[in-house]
């Protein structure tokens, strides 16, 4: 199984970028990862949000493959625990998939094409966090259930 981590919007910044790297480096020791930033539409300062969200969408499922697994984080998504998302990890993996793509939307979210093409919708939290910061904590938490699936000492329950 592959992890593509994907984000609308900008390149990560410099603050958060060196953690984004470590983490995803150190899930690269369990699966292939890597990131994909999906650029906002050039002309999005005139665009009203539900065009924006649907331009964006458009752009996703372009990129998605009917065989992805589609892991959307999303506000009103399923609240779950480290040890809850590392047994959905490897439930995936027991069934074959070939890619879980972990999907960080735009600064309005998704449109509903892609809301209905996700597999499943992940809520990080209640409190709302800046995109850059999801980056990280998405990673710190892949990681994190990669070393619980392994029985590894880095998560303390």
């Amino acid at each position: 199984m592959k992890f593509q981590f994907w984000s609308v919007g900008k390149v990560h910044e410099s603050y958060v970028k060196e953690g984004v790297e470590i983490f995803t480096k150190r899930i690269g020791h369990y699966y292939p990862a890597n990131w994909q930033i999906i650029a906002t539409p050039k002309n999005a300062a005139t665009l009203n949000s539900d065009d924006l969200k649907k331009k964006e969408g458009e752009a996703i499922l372009n990129l998605l493959q009917k065989d992805d697994f589609l892991v959307l984080l999303e506000e009103r998504g399923k609240n779950i625990s480290s040890e809850q998302l590392a047994a959905h990890i490897q439930q995936q993996a027991n069934n074959s998939c070939k890619k879980m793509i972990f999907l960080i939307g735009g600064a309005y979210g998704v449109s509903d094409a892609v809301m209905q093409r996700a597999n499943f919708k992940w809520s990080l939290s209640q409190l709302v966090f800046p995109h850059q910061l999801v980056r990280l904590i998405l990673a710190e938490q892949v990681y994190r259930a990669c070393t619980i699936n392994k029985n590894e000492k880095y998560h303390h329950s």
